[in-house]
């Protein structure tokens, strides 16, 4: 069996990389595209995922967004053609569905986020097979035309594909942090979402409060990146690293996105979220679950050293197994039949 897997975005690298390995394990040929976008590109080379890079983001605005779509999938389409996958699989990936779709391959995809309207939208309807999370009521989910076709998981994707992490301390060490003083980790806004369009100033005061002490600040965008090191007071990255080892060991993560706050959760570090857009049903049970706090004030956030024992035991390690599948409900029925051998 052959499957097609797309990641678009960075945290999609980190999703399916479990994905990828169960598969090549069950006897799966399994080729992967990458867009250049964010730090995609790099993480596939520091995971050792092999892959072809093709296209690049076009830029925020929703007829740039359009644009990048068709010529994406167009690209996707030249290049899968006479590849003869089976499946196709892609975490919201509108250029995999539709490329799949207009060669006939069976897709699946996979989101947490259910107001990512044109995205589900255009994936809901073209997809076979859609994998939430069960925190996500299914009414909220019945506009996308995904009826028949949702497959749902319990807790955090994050859950699953950190199971098989464990931290590496050297990280700290890589950027010239004192483990011994306070250590905050911020990800910069996705100015480029369309969910999440307007400029955070709650953001931007988070920062200005960080400033000076031990921050790690990880921006999505080379403009976010220049900005940054303009204003000097804070450490960030040359390129991408090893990420889940820095939020381990982090005192504090602030972050106006959802997968690296879900991280933090999942490995048990104190996190705020300034997400100003409309809140998901995941955030909203961490945040019923005290797991996940908003942050309404840059004056809430006090970095301290936390015990170094105080994140045991809160950790859920949940087996990849399951997302593998739920993904593969859209795959030919020979593919579960005989275990996906060729």
């Amino acid at each position: 069996m052959r499957a097609w897997v797309d990641l678009t975005n960075s945290p999609h690298v980190l999703v399916m990389r479990p994905v990828i390995e169960r598969l090549r394990a069950r006897g799966w040929e399994v080729e992967v595209t990458a867009r250049d976008f964010a730090q995609t590109l790099e993480l596939c080379d520091r995971f050792g995922i092999e892959h072809v890079a093709i296209g690049r983001h076009r830029g925020e605005r929703r007829r740039a967004k359009a644009i990048g779509l068709a010529t994406r999938s167009a690209a996707l389409v030249r290049w899968a053609r006479g590849r003869r996958f089976d499946v196709a699989l892609g975490h919201g990936s509108n250029d995999l569905t539709v490329a799949a779709a207009a060669l006939r391959i069976p897709s699946a995809t996979m989101f947490d986020y259910e107001w990512a309207t044109v995205q589900h939208w255009v994936n809901g309807r073209l997809a076979r097979a859609v994998v939430v999370p069960d925190a996500i009521p299914p009414e909220r989910l019945a506009r996308y035309g995904v009826a028949g076709k949702l497959g749902r998981y319990p807790g955090l994707k994050e859950e699953y594909y950190l199971a098989d992490f464990d931290p590496d301390p050297s990280v700290l060490e890589q950027l010239g942090l004192d483990p011994t003083r306070p250590i905050a980790v911020v990800r910069t806004a996705p100015d480029v979402s369309l969910y999440h369009r307007f400029r955070n100033e709650l953001f931007a005061g988070v920062l200005e409060r960080l400033r000076g002490e031990q921050t790690v600040v990880l921006p999505r965008t080379l403009e976010q990146r220049t900005e940054l090191e303009a204003q000097g007071g804070f450490v960030v990255p040359a390129g991408a690293l090893d990420a889940q080892s820095l939020i381990a060991a982090a005192d504090l993560v602030v972050s106006a996105g959802g997968t690296m706050n879900r991280e933090a959760v999942a490995l048990g570090t104190p996190v705020w979220t300034t997400f100003e857009g409309r809140l998901g049903a995941v955030d909203e049970l961490l945040i019923a679950q005290g797991r996940l706090r908003r942050l309404s004030s840059p004056d809430q956030v006090v970095l301290v050293k936390r015990a170094p024992d105080e994140a045991g035991g809160r950790r859920v390690r949940r087996d990849p197994e399951r997302l593998v599948e739920l993904l593969l409900r859209a795959a030919p029925e020979r593919a579960t039949a005989t275990g996906g051998g060729a």
